[in-house]
């Protein structure tokens, strides 16, 4: 994105209040995530940060149980989940809520589903590597989270690894030296 002239901001600093607020309004209406994220501070006041995860919870259940027919369809449906979690992080800045969210989704998906990733093949070789990758990454933002969270997400990233270690993903944890299971120190 280019810098904005000098000149150019002095012009637009002093521009009357409401030729600013109607290019404003304008220029929010183009960004569906900062129209978002502003009815969420300003309107709802950041409260209704509960509500959004249980709305994303149940689209995870929905989309677990459309029986996907192959590990394809199945990495398709835990990335449109996924994007509606990075959605919430973007809006609501809940990192704590993006962890619980990821671990839910693997997890549901796992449960729901593990008839398609049990045996490494090449037709589960994208989805047991997608599926490593987000191990990999959620074990990373828990450990940035405040240690006294991490005894809350415990067993959900042992019940995790657990699977992902001894499951089509288990080729791809192997190199990228997943735990067989995780230590709360």
């Amino acid at each position: 994105m280019p810098a904005l002239d000098p000149d150019l901001k002095k012009a637009i600093v002093r521009m009357p209040g409401t030729e600013k607020d109607k290019l404003l309004l304008r220029l929010i209406t183009k960004d569906a995530v900062l129209t978002e994220r502003l009815q969420f501070e300003l309107v709802e006041q950041g409260k209704t940060v509960d509500e959004r995860r249980t709305m994303i919870r149940e689209f995870i259940d929905r989309t677990a149980n459309l029986h996907a027919d192959s590990a394809g369809w199945l990495m398709m449906d835990m990335r449109t989940v996924s994007g509606y979690i990075s959605r919430h992080l973007k809006v609501t800045k809940d990192k704590y809520g993006e962890v619980e969210l990821m671990l839910y989704m693997l997890n549901t998906f796992y449960e729901r589903n593990a008839h398609l990733l049990q045996k490494y093949n090449s037709r589960t070789d994208k989805a047991a590597e997608y599926v490593a990758k987000r191990t990999e990454q959620v074990l990373k933002k828990v450990a940035k989270l405040d240690p006294d969270y991490h005894i809350e997400f415990a067993d959900e990233i042992n019940k995790l690894l657990s699977w992902v270690n001894y499951a089509a993903p288990a080729h791809y944890a192997r190199q990228m030296s997943l735990p067989k299971e995780w230590d709360l120190a």
